[in-house]
């Protein structure tokens, strides 16, 4: 099979096309025809290997030579112990490690799949998973958005942004969104009341406070943002620097003491439940995936640099095999 490969961490000229074998199930597996993969944080962080956590797997090198996690496709071939989906069943969902997907076929356990909904298309389908899921934890499983609360998203006309901009806005929350400059007028379109640009704007100095802040770019010290929170709000961040990661474990008991403000990792474990509860909203038209860009796949090295220099608004995604 065709599959986008690397090995070793560096900028999308690393990856290339090759001619790999094809994998097989165990007795417990199914093996999917790929027909659309989306880009994630997880993929641009483990091209780079940065921060430091995205080599857990491979210090040196890449442990496994393709990435590649929110897959739409057809079940090819199930495990002689597999009862969940049969050869011909359309599926999405994450692949377990997040890595497999810029492939043509891919071996996975299933159960962080799902039938694909027969309303979406390939691309989609998945443009949901990684992305919808952390949004709808962070705005509605554990951040519980409600109506009048003020909302900041960081990173808000990116992959995960842009759902938890439309959730937080079906809330009824008042939605500030942070990006750069080129994506203001496409985050209003998305619902925010409010836009800043954070290559001017530093939305911890700008006076005002919010109830839930959602950092999808987090590199900011735990005291800054614990100073843009209300009394009794939350701060979620996913990605960004090791040294977030560090403080945010050391030092947000103690700023939960002192400040009254909770500082945290949003832990999103991958599992079907969570999946079923975004695409729902994407079923009944409440929300939508943003698809900005569609790229063939071995153009796979342009849509990485695509997504790595922040241009993308929303979703970008490959399409293998329709």
């Amino acid at each position: 099979m065709k599959a986008i490969v690397y090995d070793r961490y560096g900028p999308p000229d690393v990856l290339k096309l090759e001619e790999v074998p094809t994998p097989s199930p165990t007795d417990e597996q199914v093996l999917i025809k790929i027909h659309a993969v989306s880009v994630n944080g997880s993929d641009r962080e483990g091209l780079a290997g940065k921060p430091l956590y995205a080599r857990v797997g491979g210090m040196l090198k890449p442990g496994s030579r393709i990435l590649g996690s929110d897959i739409a496709g057809t079940v090819e071939r199930a495990g002689a112990n597999h009862t969940e989906f049969k050869p011909g069943d359309v599926v999405f969902g994450e692949i377990p490690g997040y890595r497999g997907g810029f492939a043509e076929y891919v071996c996975t356990h299933g159960r962080t799949l799902a039938h694909k909904p027969a309303g979406l298309s390939f691309e989609e389908a998945a443009a949901i998973p990684q992305g919808g899921v952390i949004a709808w934890n962070a705005i509605c499983k554990i951040g519980h958005a409600a109506a009048g609360e003020q909302v900041l998203i960081n990173g808000a006309g990116g992959s995960a942004g842009t759902f938890a901009v439309q959730l937080a806005k079906q809330a009824g929350a008042e939605v500030t969104g942070v990006d750069n400059a080129v994506k203001q007028d496409f985050m209003r379109s998305l619902g925010a009341d409010h836009v800043l640009d954070y290559t001017r704007q530093n939305f911890t100095r700008i006076g005002q406070r919010f109830d839930l802040i959602l950092d999808l770019i987090a590199h900011r010290s735990v005291f800054a943002v614990a100073r843009a929170l209300k009394p009794g709000g939350t701060y979620f961040f996913v990605g960004g620097s090791a040294g977030v990661l560090f403080q945010s474990l050391l030092l947000g008991p103690l700023i939960r003491r002192t400040r009254g403000v909770h500082v945290r990792l949003l832990m999103v474990p991958q599992n079907r439940a969570y999946l079923l509860a975004i695409t729902e909203r994407v079923e009944t038209g409440e929300i939508k995936p943003v698809i900005d860009r569609r790229f063939p796949f071995e153009e796979t090295p342009e849509a990485m640099r695509y997504v790595s220099e922040g241009l993308a608004k929303g979703k970008v995604v490959i399409t293998i095999d329709e």
